[in-house]
């Protein structure tokens, strides 16, 4: 290694400070899980807690439809084209679905859909599935929620998340 002047040993010293500064606040999101309750009841988190976060990232919303404008009428081809768009957001913003520290799903619960898709906690699991799947087991605080309608009838589901980092 070349000998370096005192101010380029400061830099770099600043710089590899900095490095592992920016790589501990990857890691700062805190699962909470409080031994005075039980377990939560799938692959989620009871809270997160967040420190030092630099980047938050707040999304809408996030609905199956494609690039193209196309909704696939499939639930779990729903569910990943919600997944896959919601990790584009996150790419946008240089980060991932392993900095999601919240989802809230909210799938359509009616008659129709009974017809569509057989019933209720088999078109959860479908949903959940596709969430876990992405996931790769971090865990993220997360509600699910049944709803009447979305704002267009081809929506079965969608997804809003809140990532940190």
């Amino acid at each position: 290694m070349p000998s370096m002047e005192p101010g380029e040993v400061v830099v770099s010293s600043i710089i590899a400070i900095a490095t592992d500064y920016a790589d501990t606040l990857h890691h700062m999101n805190r699962i909470l899980q409080p031994a005075t309750m039980a377990k939560p009841a799938a692959a989620y988190a009871h809270g997160i807690e967040v420190s030092g976060a630099e980047s938050w990232v707040f999304t809408s919303g996030v609905v199956p439809t494609r690039a193209d404008g196309t909704v696939p009428a499939d639930l779990s081809e729903q569910a990943a084209v919600v997944w896959a768009n919601i990790s584009a957001i996150l790419a946008e913003a240089q980060l991932s679905v392993r900095d999601i520290v919240s989802i809230t799903t909210y799938v359509v619960e009616n008659a129709a859909e009974h017809e569509k898709g057989g019933d209720l906690s088999t078109r959860l699991a479908v949903v959940m599935a596709a969430r876990d799947a992405v996931l790769q087991g971090h865990l993220a605080a997360s509600t699910l929620v049944t709803v009447p309608a979305l704002a267009r009838s081809e929506w079965r589901m969608e997804i809003a998340v809140v990532a940190a980092r």
